[in-house]
């Protein structure tokens, strides 16, 4: 399979360098659509960073966590070399040797110790402050926590998450020890963040989207596509890079570009199809803030169509409950600073005026 680098990002790229070339002030999440490539630009940057700067990356993706003590295990990365009681010299004596680390580094004796405190929250978040502060002495720290929304199982209103944020506002805007980068694809998540009252003038936003059709075109001309290659691609899927990537590596194979999307749009259109069929014959629930609600297959309809003519709505054309539900389901992105709902790609767009009969001709 052809291996296919980094592409652009020039614009996301400079917006994160100069958050972190100042000094910390700001939690900064980065949000945007499925599959949409914020990890893939993480990574780079975190390549790219210069020498006196120590990135903590943090990946929740994947990971069943309930409670602290699963939190703790994924947060911290266990240094099973003896016993040390002295965080100050500890750090002092780990920054010649960080690089990238998946997870802030903390000797067994002081984890268990953490590990079995009552409150421990309390005791996790002193140790980090601890650690950042001799860190602080010469690099700057870079905590990334990549699908926070893991946490807590999205509720926001959630005693540990709460704990988080106010600590992350303390590591920014109050000590202005360290940068924070929240990252994710949940975009409830995203506007449940937008809408708290404690994170207002403590936090941005940096959206990452699918690539627009002037770079999707450049990109696809690296792997040799012909124009009508590209017109081909950027109908059935738009700038999504993980499905550009998968047409380049069809092509590669010798594969016909029409025919790969053909059935690419085939089986998400299936896909939304028995969704739909599934709440029709069986009904659908989801939970909304703690409490069970009915989907409504009338409204979920509704919802769909809205989009037979249009590419975006307003946040308000929706019932909340079809917005939930179909956003869980990856069918749609909320964008809560536009205030626009539209679907996760061009592909989930395509898909659903299919399964509509709204099929709008180009």
């Amino acid at each position: 399979m052809m291996e296919v680098t980094f592409y652009d990002r020039q614009s996301e790229t400079k917006d994160i360098m100069d958050i972190i070339y100042m000094k910390p002030r700001l939690i900064t999440f980065i949000y945007g659509p499925i599959n949409s490539g914020k990890t893939e630009l993480i990574n780079h940057l975190i390549k790219e960073l210069p020498e006196e700067y120590t990135p903590f990356y943090v990946n929740l993706r994947g990971r069943f966590i309930t409670d602290y003590e699963d939190f703790l295990n994924v947060l911290f990365e266990i240094d099973e070399k003896g016993v040390i009681d002295n965080v100050g010299e500890y750090a002092q004596s780990m920054i010649k040797d960080l690089k990238t680390l998946s997870g802030i580094p903390i000797p067994l004796n002081l984890f268990e110790q953490i590990f079995e405190k009552k409150d421990k929250s309390k005791d996790m978040f002193r140790y980090i402050e601890r650690f950042f502060v001799e860190m602080s002495k010469k690099r700057v720290p870079v905590l990334i926590i990549d699908e926070l929304q893991v946490i807590g199982d999205l509720k926001i209103d959630g005693l540990l998450i709460y704990k988080l944020f106010n600590f992350f506002v303390r590591l920014t805007k109050e000590l202005h020890l360290a940068h924070v980068f929240v990252v994710s694809s949940d975009s409830l998540f995203i506007e449940r963040v937008y809408a708290e009252a404690m994170l207002e003038e403590r936090c941005k936003y940096l959206l990452v989207d699918d690539f627009d059709y002037e770079t999707t075109s450049a990109f696809l001309n690296h792997y040799g596509f012909d124009m009508h290659e590209k017109e081909i691609a950027w109908h059935y899927v738009g700038g999504k890079p993980v499905s550009l990537v998968r047409l380049i590596n069809e092509k590669v194979s010798e594969k016909k570009i029409e025919d790969v999307a053909g059935s690419m749009l085939t089986l998400r259109t299936g896909e939304i199809e028995t969704m739909l069929k599934r709440v029709n014959e069986l009904g659908g629930e989801i939970i909304i803030e703690d409490i069970k609600y009915h989907v409504s297959y009338e409204k979920l309809v509704e919802a769909l169509k809205s989009f037979a003519a249009c590419d975006a709505i307003g946040m308000n054309e929706v019932d909340e409950i079809s917005k939930a539900f179909l956003v869980k389901k990856n069918v749609l992105f909320v964008d809560p600073l536009t205030k626009l709902i539209k679907p996760q790609s061009q592909l989930n767009l395509l898909a659903l005026r299919e399964a509509m009969g709204t099929r709008v001709e180009l």
